[in-house]
Formats: C-alpha cells, structure tokens, sequence
C-alpha cells in the first residue's frame, strides 16, 4: 500500500510538472503570436507611408540644392523595406525609415519654394496623418514587444524560451527629431 502511494505520489508531481511546462510554452506562444498580430496591424501603415516615398521624393527632386544624398539613403531604405519579411528588418529599417523622413521635413524648413508646393504640402500632410496612426499603434506593439521580452527572460520561462530559440525583439523607436519641439511658427 505504501508503495501504491509513493508511485501515485510521483505521477502527480509528473503531471504537476509537464503541466506546469506546457503552461509556460503556452504562455510563450500567446505572446510570440501576440507581437505578430501587432506589428501586422503596424505594418499595414508603416507600408502605406513607404509607397508615399516616391511621391515625396520626386516632388523634392524638382528643387535644385535639395540634399540629394538624403533622398538615396531614403530610397535604399524604402526598398530594403518593401522587401524584407522579417519583422525584425522591418523594425529596424522602419526606425531608420522615421530618422530620414524626419530630417527631411526639417530641412523642407529651410526651401520657401518648396514649402509653398501644393502638392508637397498635401503629402506632408499625409505622411503627418500616416505618422500619427503609427504612433497610435507603436504603443500597443512596444507593450506587446517588452511583455515578450520579458517573458522570454523570466525564470523559469527562459527554460523554454532558450531550447525554441525565442530571442528578444526590437521596439519601434522614437527618433531624436520626433522628440524635439521647436515652439509654434507664424
């Protein structure tokens, strides 16, 4: 009888265990498939701000001076963009994507002519639109991205997360441009 016992003892520490480890793996996947669902749901306007680029840039090309070293590096940016699949790259690039626009629309400041384009004041203000909506959702995915990172690095979760080869993701950063305010302009 005591033998009874001590076998039914151990087979409910086992399952007590696995179930344990199949929670952990569980919770694993909800926030890796957490993350997905996030960036998809940026990744729709973070595409629709890249196919805005070319517009932007052949308005601006029509301006002599303007920096066209800026315009190249937007433009390999753009494309490396459109076609990765990792959403990784495509945080990345998409940070980088945001520092380059930024300093374009800064540098605009300083061409009157190009200021006054009707049609580079509509696009601005279209990628102004687009750039709120991806504010709006970089929040939800920088919330879903550190969870994930967090989970993936408590103990015992790091167990699991280790051998399935989950590794920390990138945020969705804000560019020093971003940050900066320069007062109202009249």
């Amino acid at each position: 009888m005591s033998k009874l016992i001590g076998i039914l003892i151990i087979v409910l520490i086992l399952v007590g265990i696995i179930s344990y480890l199949i929670r952990i793996y569980n919770k694993l996947i909800m926030l890796k498939f957490n993350v997905d669902k996030s960036f998809a749901n940026i990744d729709v306007i973070l595409k629709q701000r890249a196919d805005e680029i070319p517009n932007l840039i052949e308005i601006i090309k029509q301006y002599k001076g303007y920096e066209q070293e800026t315009l190249e590096k937007l433009t390999l940016i753009r494309t490396q963009y459109m076609r990765s699949t990792s959403p990784d790259e495509k945080v990345k690039l998409q940070n980088d994507m945001s520092k380059m626009l930024s300093n374009i629309l800064v540098v605009s400041e300083n061409y009157p002519d190009l200021k006054a384009n009707t049609s580079f004041v509509a696009l601005q203000q279209r990628v102004s639109q687009l750039e709120d909506h991806i504010a709006d959702r970089r929040e939800f995915f920088n919330e879903s991205v550190n969870m994930y990172n967090i989970g993936i690095t408590e103990f015992p979760n790091v167990l699991i997360a280790k051998p399935i080869n989950y590794k920390q993701k990138n945020l969705l950063e804000i560019s020093d441009q971003e940050k900066a305010y320069h007062g109202i302009k009249f």
